[in-house]
């Protein structure tokens, strides 16, 4: 009986966890409500490469090298304290035509709703006050979200986003930089949003993986583009869709 019993609570333990953790109406129902973004569905060759964590004064700027070498655009999800120790690089990004979102400002994976909002708000406060730049786009720490967060920061006028589930690259395990590159380029699909760090810690594997990723996928036809962009094409598609449905037959 005993033997039985502790895999039980194991079970209820993960099970509610999971409850506590994640959106009860799922992917499906927050696609088609626009609360939030995990990639679109376009047969257009472009590709949203985001990163978390950052800035870092390091290693952000050598991505932002990268990005300017290959003419590419990225969005950066922004830790707000991590804004105040450099400013001139969050300036930078904004100058080079890259998107800025909100990562909060603490990057504590566990808080209060009402806590959440206020760090957003701080972390925007922040942004704006180097670059005079408001963003509305908000990505989870560690990806975690609920209904309660999802209704609430959709209230305060935030787009929430995540990353296409296949391109998660756990460049921050520090796996080795050819495995980060097989990975992307193995997974890389139109429409898709892949998940880097420019901040956190030690981001040499992700430099150095991009160095590689990025002219291979240019080389394979794709556009880098930012979220906003992709939310952009993905509305465009919509009205053309809806247009060939009216066209009268």
């Amino acid at each position: 009986m005993k033997r039985l019993i502790i895999p039980l609570i194991l079970i209820l333990f993960v099970f509610g966890v999971y409850d506590r953790t994640f959106a009860d109406k799922g992917r499906k129902y927050y696609e088609e409500a626009g609360q939030i973004i995990w990639e679109i569905n376009t047969k257009e060759k472009v590709i949203a490469l985001t990163f978390d964590d950052g800035p870092h004064r390091k290693y952000t700027a050598e991505i932002l090298d990268l990005l300017k070498k290959h003419e590419a655009k990225a969005t950066f999800f922004i830790v707000g304290a991590n804004a105040e120790k450099n400013p001139e690089v969050v300036l930078r990004m904004y100058e080079e035509g890259h998107e800025l979102a909100n990562h909060t400002y603490s990057h504590k994976s566990r808080m209060s709703v009402s806590r959440l909002i206020q760090e957003l708000k701080k972390t925007d406060e922040t942004i704006y006050a180097i670059t005079g730049y408001s963003s509305t786009l908000f990505r989870p720490v560690e990806g975690v979200y609920t209904d309660e967060i999802v209704d609430a920061v959709s209230k305060e006028g935030y787009q929430l986003v995540m990353w296409s589930w296949h391109l998660d690259t756990l460049d921050w395990k520090n796996p080795g930089v050819n495995k980060i590159v097989k990975f992307v380029l193995d997974g890389a699909k139109e429409g898709n949003v892949v998940l880097f760090h420019d901040g956190g810690g030690n981001r040499r594997q992700t430099v150095a993986a991009l160095e590689k990723i990025l002219p291979e996928l240019a080389r394979e036809g794709y556009t880098f583009v930012t979220i906003s962009d992709m939310m952009r094409i993905k509305e465009q598609n919509q009205k053309d869709e809806d247009k060939q449905i009216e066209l009268p037959k």
